[in-house]
């Protein structure tokens, strides 16, 4: 590991005259502080936290706000998480993830401490509670998410209203008339989760502007679930054609499901989802799907981010355009 005495040999100055530079404690001149710079740099030398926040004021530690709450898909939660964290890294910033239901005590106890320089904020709910305190904070912070009233923050996402109306869009011009949407667990939808309101949202708006017979149902995520909501949505709209999945722990069960009920897909059903590709590419069918982007959404939030951090400006509302792959489990209506 470099030291830096190893720095200061290098540099040929004193390791004290390292430790000013690093600290910013005594002036140094704009040769000497280039010198140990470059030193820095070729040697690969990397300061402990405590004298990178001497030298900047900051703790290189961005804080990860993802509350584990009930209906997390927590697959996908890691994925977004990974991102955030490899991404910081590459910037030279620590993450630090906080996964308790950080509401607004739990954000003000982080922020009023010096451990984090900046927050990333997920889980994010229409009405979020978190909304006046994060308008408040004198660091910055970035939303993986859309409230219902997202001014004076800034906001990433996917589309996902749009991520909705594309999969109805999709089944129409397949000739389906009678879809439903197999959407997150109850509990989701009584927190008010923007991306799954939005879902629901883009769903009914596209099917009603094609004149088709839709309906919702929400589908928890224990063992047998997925059974129960196929034969409810059969005994409803009989002459269902198309499903749209927004569930990813219950995407396989579901498939499975329709087909022990006996329907083929795609033959008699058609089925899209929005979910990672991995997923959707890894079932013994593999499904038609909207990706969701979480390495993309998870990297970008880091990069406005630290932009903040360095005073540049940022657009308050960044929305990924939805992109749809078609595989083997949609057909048009009544292929053989």
């Amino acid at each position: 590991m470099v030291k830096i005495t190893d720095v200061a040999r290098h540099a040929g100055v004193s390791p004290s005259t390292v430790s000013y530079a690093l600290s910013g404690k005594r002036p140094i001149s704009q040769m000497t502080r280039q010198r140990i710079e470059s030193s820095i740099r070729e040697l690969g030398y990397r300061p402990h936290a405590g004298a990178r926040a001497l030298a900047s004021s900051r703790s290189n530690v961005l804080a990860l706000v993802v509350p584990l709450r009930a209906g997390i898909h927590v697959p996908v939660v890691m994925q977004f998480a990974v991102s955030v964290v490899t991404t910081a890294r590459g910037l030279d910033h620590d993450v630090l993830l906080l996964t308790q239901k950080e509401g607004e005590e739990g954000l003000r106890r982080v922020a009023d401490t010096a451990l984090v320089d900046a927050l990333i904020v997920m889980d994010v709910q229409l009405r979020d509670p978190r909304l006046p305190l994060l308008r408040s904070l004198d660091r910055p912070s970035v939303m993986i998410g859309f409230p219902q009233e997202p001014d004076g923050l800034t906001c990433i996402d996917l589309d996902f209203r749009a991520a909705g109306e594309l999969c109805v869009e999709r089944l129409a011009r397949l000739g389906h008339q009678v879809v439903a949407l197999v959407g997150s667990p109850p509990e989701v939808y009584v927190r008010e989760t923007a991306f799954a309101q939005r879902v629901v949202q883009g769903f009914t708006a596209a099917a009603d502007r094609n004149g088709m017979s839709s309906s919702v149902r929400p589908c928890e995520s224990a063992p047998g679930a997925a059974r129960r909501v196929a034969e409810r949505l059969l005994s409803e709209q009989p002459a269902l054609t198309g499903v749209v999945v927004h569930n990813e722990a219950v995407l396989g069960p579901l498939i499975e499901a329709f087909e022990q009920l006996g329907l083929r897909v795609p033959g008699d059903l058609s089925i899209i989802a929005i979910c990672p590709d991995e997923l959707a590419e890894s079932l013994r069918v593999p499904v038609t799907s909207v990706a969701l982007p979480s390495a993309e959404l998870g990297a970008r939030a880091v990069e406005l981010l630290t932009k903040k951090l360095d005073g540049a400006a940022v657009p308050e509302a960044t929305l990924l355009p939805p992109r749809l792959t078609d595989r083997a489990s949609t057909a048009p209506r009544n292929a053989s």
